[in-house]
């Protein structure tokens, strides 16, 4: 029903940047959250932020400072600019999204795309 499409993912040296995109397809009547989320094989898949309709939003402690976070409504779309990036920012970056509205009836809809792998050389 809803789709999360990345691109934007491939390698870049520590203090660069690099800058993710998440396009929403499907029957979207409205989109209460868009965001990052990132993993790294053998550990816990981590929050990296998270944009919401209210204007809101919120940063894993890790990227703040660094990375933001912006939307597109209109193209139901998020970004994610990586700044300053390091070693450790190397992650399957999956784009998330929470409470997508996709019926008149209150159905909502929530999940996360594929994932597209982000590489900070040293």
């Amino acid at each position: 029903q809803v789709q999360l499409m990345e691109s934007g993912g491939g390698l870049a040296q520590a203090g660069g940047s690099l800058r993710l995109s998440c396009a929403a397809s499907g029957n979207i009547l409205s989109i209460f959250e868009m965001g990052w989320d990132r993993q790294v094989p053998g550990k816990r898949r981590e929050l990296v932020a998270v944009s919401r309709s209210d204007g809101s939003a919120d940063y894993g402690d890790s990227v703040k400072g660094r990375f933001t976070i912006s939307r597109d409504n209109a193209k139901n779309t998020v970004y994610l600019q990586m700044d300053s990036l390091k070693p450790e920012d190397t992650a399957v970056y999956y784009c998330t999204a929470d409470r997508i509205l996709i019926d008149s009836d209150g159905t909502t809809w929530a999940g996360w795309g594929q994932g597209t792998q982000v590489t900070v050389s040293s």
